[in-house]
């Protein structure tokens, strides 16, 4: 018997991440393309969920999660990103960023409302968009600099629009949203009263002393901001499926209701073993961007070696490459060659765009250990 699929699953693409994940699988390579993460996870974190299943922290917490994780990140708000929350009105914990992205568009944006995202884009954030039957609107920011201009927001801002999507640190691009450029959209969401969701899960991982600036932090957008943020990249545990939204009371509360519907609450022993992370000296997040700037260093290094040019990036652990000289006909393509002739997989750089613009590029995740990364960059140079 044949079922008819859902129409909001009818624009839905398989991600190209997951698909190249299998191909390097497939061939035993080194998957440069997933943002895995292989750096060790800090022993307070796994000790401090260890600790919790052995006390008998197993069973449900608060929808919102447990009091004590939301006052650490109250004060981790209050120390790292200038932002003064009450922990008991506008924290929600959620499954993973994701889970806290999915909430608050199905708690905040009705179905044909216009929501505007910058490519490149994050692959998850445009097929939740359509999940939810939202209004997928795009502002191309162009390479290198992949700089704001206020009026091309202007321009790209429509009657229905109802919100914009700010990722800084940006995956894929690295790019990070200076204060200048977040005043710029203050002034076009005053103006347009839009709602900002901005996804901050790169925040500790920084290049070059550029300081993570969060957008509810500037101007007026606090009062119009939900700001997505999550523990998967700072402390690697990219599997424990942990993130939280921070908003406006009202607007929290109606997140909350969502997030107990779709996911009742985030699992609570890991509740406590971030709770515990978030204790961490200053030092272990320094030490984290010195170690991913060692990183990034390697493989834009190795990339260039390689005859290809890296877009060096400003956060993230990300790197888009230019592959045009390669002279093959897409991005698809050339990463399949890439694959093939050197068994790293990275991925195509249209998943993060819409048009043509991704098709002379390529993204390298460095989140690996240096000796894998050297590896990596030793068997690029057969692309020369």
């Amino acid at each position: 018997m044949n079922f008819p699929y859902s129409r909001r699953i009818a624009n839905l693409q398989p991600s190209d991440i997951r698909l190249m994940t299998r191909e390097c699988e497939r061939v035993g390579g080194i998957n440069l393309g997933q943002g895995l993460g292989d750096l060790p996870t800090p022993p307070s974190v796994k000790e401090g969920a260890i600790q919790a299943i052995r006390a008998g922290y197993n069973t449900y917490t608060p929808s919102e999660g447990i009091p004590g994780l939301r006052y650490c990140v109250a004060e981790k708000l209050r120390r790292d990103n200038g932002l003064d929350v009450d922990p008991d009105k506008q924290i929600v914990i959620s499954s993973g960023t994701t889970g806290a992205f999915a909430s608050a568009l199905t708690a905040l944006l009705n179905p044909g409302d216009g929501i505007l995202l910058m490519e490149p884009y994050y692959a998850y954030h445009l097929n939740t968009i359509l999940l939810s039957e939202l209004e997928p609107q795009f502002l191309t920011l162009t390479a290198p600099e992949f700089a704001l201009d206020e009026v091309n927001l202007r321009a790209a801002i429509r009657p229905n629009t109802r919100a914009m999507v700010v990722c800084t640190p940006s995956n894929p691009s690295g790019k990070m949203f200076s204060r200048d450029e977040l005043n710029i959209i203050d002034r076009v969401a005053e103006e347009n009263n839009l709602l900002i969701i901005s996804d901050e899960i790169y925040e500790y991982i920084t290049y070059d002393g550029r300081k993570h600036i969060s957008p509810a932090s500037v101007g007026q957008l606090g009062r119009r901001t939900v700001s997505i943020m999550g523990f998967s990249k700072t402390f690697s545990i990219t599997g424990w499926r942990l993130g939280y939204a921070v908003a406006e009371p009202a607007l929290a509360s109606a997140i909350n209701l969502v997030n107990d519907l779709l996911y009742v609450c985030a699992p609570s022993p890991l509740q406590h073993g971030v709770a515990a992370g978030l204790k961490a000296a200053p030092e272990y997040f320094q030490t984290l961007r010195t170690a991913y700037q060692r990183k990034r260093d390697i493989l834009c290094d190795g990339l260039a070696d390689a005859g290809l040019t890296p877009l060096v990036p400003q956060g993230a652990y990300y790197v888009l490459a230019n592959i045009s000289h390669l002279g093959l006909p897409d991005a698809k393509t050339a990463a399949m060659h890439v694959l093939e002739r050197t068994g790293i997989a990275c991925i195509p750089g249209s998943a993060f765009y819409r048009g043509s613009e991704g098709e002379n590029l390529v993204r390298f995740c460095f989140a690996k250990e240096d000796a894998i990364l050297l590896e990596a960059v030793t068997r690029l140079r057969k692309l020369r």
